[in-house]
């Protein structure tokens, strides 16, 4: 059985809804962008991060280690994306985060005209207490997690283990 077809709003270069949706998979016109999600995780005992290791069977990076996220579906804000991908890949509840934490950190944008691969991706930070006992990962999305400081996470990029770590460490407003 295939995977069901995603739908996607189609957002405008300044980050507001365009009414039209498309297919995950649609080339994307200049001007046309989608929008992604990313977590950081962290507990404030240790000021460690959960991680995540993509399934072998991914189509991009599979096997690379990451943080939590997703791409936003149709109908989704940014948040609820946020929510929903960290709840479905970690079995997390970001709702019991104060509402302080419940915007983007960072955010930026990716043009590749041509390969029509636009998207927009927010990134939030999100700061609760969580124990090892909290995770319940997606099988079908991660074969691996761990806990981790943004050393370790430096040491896993070190090797190209790592995805977005650049932009992490921007998030997190850590020069490179």
């Amino acid at each position: 059985m295939g995977k069901a077809v995603e739908y996607m709003d189609i957002y405008d270069e300044n980050k507001q809804r365009t009414g039209r949706i498309a297919d995950r998979k649609t080339p994307l016109r200049k001007g046309e962008f989608m929008m992604y999600v990313l977590a950081i995780l962290e507990r404030p005992s240790d000021g460690k991060m959960l991680i995540t290791r993509r399934a072998l069977d991914k189509k991009w990076a599979a096997g690379a280690w990451e943080i939590p996220g997703g791409a936003s579906m149709a109908g989704e804000s940014s948040f609820e994306a946020v929510v929903r991908e960290v709840q479905e890949e970690t079995g997390l509840l970001v709702t019991v985060c104060p509402e302080e934490q419940r915007s983007p950190i960072y955010s930026y944008m990716n043009e590749d005209l041509e390969r029509g691969d636009n998207y927009f991706v927010d990134i939030y930070h999100f700061i609760f207490p969580f124990e090892e006992k909290d995770v319940n990962i997606q099988k079908s999305e991660a074969i691996d997690h761990k806990f981790a400081t943004i050393e370790e996470i430096g040491a896993l990029n070190e090797k190209s283990e790592f995805l977005h770590y650049r932009r992490l460490l921007q998030a997190m407003g850590i020069e490179n």
